[in-house]
């Protein structure tokens, strides 16, 4: 009988079991290890480059640039604006190679070797890391398409819009306003870094840099999440900026056009100012230069091209220019004499045509060849007689004259904001011993007495110091701005080193007695600048000026036509009106003009006129033969 098998080999599924445990345990580790290895190539082995990857696809926060403030005139015309612009970028941290993905942009668009210098000097200026640095600015449409259609070849280049300074007046106002341009690296280092961040320009010059801080603003910040290429996928948060605020300037468009235009293609300055306030109606350097070529960056060759120019465009004559101010200081040099009491006002000289110290001595020579005969204080500023002051001014000697000089502002800067207003030189004895290391003379009194000698003036000192005069000694500092965005009570600031102390005099009729000469000056049948009166409707109290460029040897006359145009003088107007209560004062100066009556007083008249007429006729045929014709010989 046969024994019964079992229906399963339980020892042999056993072993079965336990290999296929075995094998698959190895493989488990195999795959571990496997894993593992995997692990630490890419953590380990590979962490700089999945590090670098990790970093373009990431939160990133990103500075959002302010607007900049607006700037308006008195009647609320623009004076500088923002244009959009669109500007090729590119990204550090995202270009594998620099140079050679310029290369390849130079075959898309214009890019010059200034355009690679400047961005280069940009990009190892401080800044955030993945913040972008601009390569070409104002992009063309057509310029903007063709860099489109490459953005896949060009990892870490951009388009970006942003909002660039326009000014629409270009070279009227350059000199007035001033211009915003890139930061440079002096600049870097005072500026808050954060708050500037994503900002390309700064103010440069002028009342743009004056007010950086005002027109700036505050920059925001935003949170976006970007792909590995460094597009914004989406912004996770947004802090706004603040923007810059609106300023509104004294400065008149329209008056400054008109003073541009009397000036013409001369070399000159114009500087007119409200009395009431100090405010500057007008503030005109030609020749000019366009300041929108220096908002994104000129180019060296058309830089050179202002620098080297005879007219010297980049200089502002205005407030960096140094003049002799001639004959338009006599009134202020006999208010000195008079209230100083050297003289009295009915002091009388007999004027033969010079002045001599000691008898036989040296003859300082007066315009008038023939002389004027007998002559007061008011005959010599409506004549402008210079033996008169040669006489005074001996009789003062330096200190009075300098003293009184410096309280209507001269040697000084005393403009609030403009930060390139120059000091000129108002001699002295101990200036003289400090600068040249002589001793003060009795003939450097004389030519001092006349405007003449070691003083020169800027016209803005001019105008602040005729302004002084029609307020009758009140001191007001010249100022530009009149009032900030939303505050309709803006109060300027006077820093106390440029508000002067009233000028005190120990008669108050001595003010009439020089403004009432300084008005037969333009009104009288005698007066150097009378032809400017012809046709008029209100009157002008004013003082010409002739300053003399070259040295004239004694027994020699002056011939314009035989010596070079920049050797010739230079013509210089002071005034304001109407006389009875002025609501303008202003400076004028033509630089190799010829005489004061001539060359400048007819710009003062047409500029007058514009600021007090208004809407109606600004210049008379009077005034325009004026500015045609020749000299009557009464140039001083």
């Amino acid at each position: 009988m046969k024994q019964p098998q079992a229906l399963k080999d339980h020892q042999r599924e056993r072993r079965t079991f336990t290999s296929r445990t075995l094998i698959a345990f190895t493989i488990v580790v195999v795959m571990m290890l496997a894993l593992v290895a995997r692990l630490f190539y890419l953590q380990v082995m590979q962490y700089d480059t999945y590090r670098a990857k990790s970093d373009q696809n990431r939160v990133q926060l990103q500075p959002v640039p302010p607007t900049r403030g607006l700037i308006y005139d008195r009647n609320g015309q623009l004076l500088a604006d923002n244009r959009p612009s669109h500007n090729l970028t590119l990204t550090k941290e995202q270009v594998d190679d620099l140079d050679g993905t310029i290369d390849r942009l130079k075959k898309i668009v214009n890019i010059d070797e200034d355009d690679i210098k400047r961005f280069k000097r940009r990009l190892n200026q401080r800044r955030r890391p993945y913040q972008s640095v601009p390569l070409r600015f104002k992009l063309t449409d057509e310029e903007i398409a063709r860099v489109a259609v490459n953005f896949h070849r060009l990892p870490g280049v951009r388009v970006e819009a942003d909002l660039i300074r326009y000014y629409p007046y270009g070279q009227s106002l350059v000199h007035a306003l001033g211009y915003v341009g890139r930061i440079n690296d002096k600049e870097l280092k005072r500026i808050d870094e954060q708050n500037y961040s994503g900002t390309h320009h700064i103010g440069k010059l002028g009342v743009e840099k004056f007010y950086e801080d005002m027109l700036h603003g505050q920059v925001g910040l935003q949170k976006v999440e970007t792909n590995a290429r460094g597009r914004v996928m989406r912004v996770l948060e947004r802090q706004d900026p603040v923007p810059g605020k609106d300023i509104q300037l004294h400065l008149d468009m329209q008056l400054q056009k008109v003073a541009e235009k009397a000036l013409g293609d001369r070399r000159g300055a114009v500087v007119a100012i409200d009395p009431s306030n100090g405010g500057i109606l007008a503030l005109v350097s030609t020749p000019g230069y366009d300041p929108n070529a220096f908002v994104t960056g000129i180019s060296g060759k058309a830089y050179r091209g202002l620098q080297q120019s005879e007219d010297l465009p980049l200089f502002n004559r205005a407030i960096r220019g140094r003049y002799p101010p001639a004959s338009t200081i006599k009134p202020i040099i006999g208010l000195a004499a008079v209230d100083s009491s050297i003289v009295k006002l009915d002091y009388t000289i007999f004027d033969p045509g010079y002045y001599q110290i000691t008898v036989g001595g040296r003859k300082y020579r007066d315009w008038k060849k023939w002389g004027h005969g007998k002559v007061d204080l008011e005959k010599a500023i409506t004549e402008s007689v210079d033996t008169y002051f040669y006489d005074v001014g001996h009789r003062m000697g330096i200190d009075p004259m300098s003293d009184y000089l410096g309280r209507f502002g001269f040697g000084k800067v005393t403009s609030i904001d403009l930060p390139e207003a120059h000091a000129a030189i108002l001699p002295s004895r101990a200036w003289k011993k400090r600068s040249r290391n002589r001793p003060w003379y009795t003939g450097d009194s004389l030519n001092l007495s006349i405007g003449q000698g070691f003083m020169v003036a800027t016209p803005l000192q001019l105008a602040t110091a005729t302004m002084a005069i029609c307020n009758r000694g009140k001191w007001i500092a010249p100022r530009m701005l009149k009032n900030i965005e939303d505050d309709q009570a803006t109060v300027v600031e006077v820093p106390p080193h440029k508000q002067l102390e009233n000028v005190s005099l120990t008669k108050d009729s001595y003010w009439d007695y020089i403004i009432d000469s300084m008005i037969d000056v333009v009104h009288a049948k005698n007066g150097t600048a009378r032809r400017i009166s012809e046709g008029i409707t209100y009157k002008i109290a004013g003082k010409t000026g002739t300053a003399q460029v070259l040295g004239i040897k004694q027994d020699e006359e002056y011939d314009a036509e035989k010596i070079a145009e920049k050797h010739r003088d230079h013509g210089l107007f002071i005034g304001f009106a109407p006389a009875e209560k002025p609501t303008i004062a202003l400076a004028v100066i033509v630089e190799n003009g010829g005489g004061g009556s001539s060359a400048a007083a007819p710009v003062a008249r047409q500029v007058f006129d514009a600021y007090i007429l208004k809407d109606q006729p600004i210049a008379s045929e009077a005034v325009a033969s004026v500015t045609s014709g020749s000299s009557t010989g009464a140039e001083r």
